[in-house]
């Protein structure tokens, strides 16, 4: 007997048996029901919020390069208070700078004019340029100013300016010549892109007068 109550004993604490039977798994229904967990929820704010913003950059890149591309400049015969000069000194040293520009920048149209100032014979400005889409205008726009380097000598003190109602990029400095300092400004957008030298003037009155050029020169589709 003694050793009957020492086997019920044991059957007494014998534990459990363990259930090693595998949880059910979760259909894709109740997958769908359980709410996400907050760190998931937070990375897919995030992600969204990032690609909104970067459909927000491309749209509007892609609304400036539509607006700004089809692009014409011209060359009337009066244009911000200046003429037109259509002697053959002009002509030959305005085609000069054109054929430099275009073996530097692919362009679709060129132009190159010199505008005389009827107030004062050395502040002639000499202009050229062109037009072409353009996806870097500021890189293109660096390029005209390495045009002029190459003839006139570097380009000093280059900052960017306001480019007025028409957009894109525009930038002024100054170069040396034997009769003193030189103004020079250049614009840029994403289908022009022309430069101005202006002796004779400061770089701050240069970008006004290229402003109201511009306006009387460039026009868009």
């Amino acid at each position: 007997m003694p050793d009957d109550d020492i086997l019920a004993g044991r059957r007494a604490v014998e534990p459990e048996p363990i259930d090693v039977t595998p949880p059910p798994r979760e259909s894709a229904a109740d997958q769908r029901k359980r709410p996400p967990s907050r760190s998931k929820m937070i990375t897919v704010v995030a992600v969204a919020a990032v690609g909104l913003v970067g459909a927000g950059f491309l749209a509007a890149a892609g609304w400036r390069v539509a607006q700004q591309k089809d692009a014409t400049l011209g060359t009337p015969a009066r244009a911000a208070g200046l003429v037109l000069d259509e002697s053959e000194r002009a002509f030959a040293t305005a085609d000069y700078l054109r054929t430099a520009l275009a073996a530097r920048i692919d362009l679709d149209t060129s132009i190159g004019a010199v505008y005389a100032d009827p107030a004062d014979s050395k502040r002639s400005v000499l202009l050229f340029g062109g037009t072409t889409l353009l996806w870097s205008p500021e890189r293109d726009l660096d390029t005209l100013f390495d045009v002029v380097s190459d003839d006139a000598g570097s380009v000093s003190g280059l900052r960017e300016v306001s480019a007025g109602k028409l957009g894109g990029v525009m930038k002024c400095g100054t170069t040396r010549s034997e009769d003193g300092d030189i103004a020079v400004c250049g614009w840029a957008d994403h289908g022009s892109v022309a430069l101005g030298m202006f002796p004779g003037r400061r770089p701050a009155d240069a970008g006004t007068l290229l402003r109201d050029l511009r306006a009387a020169i460039q026009h868009r589709s």
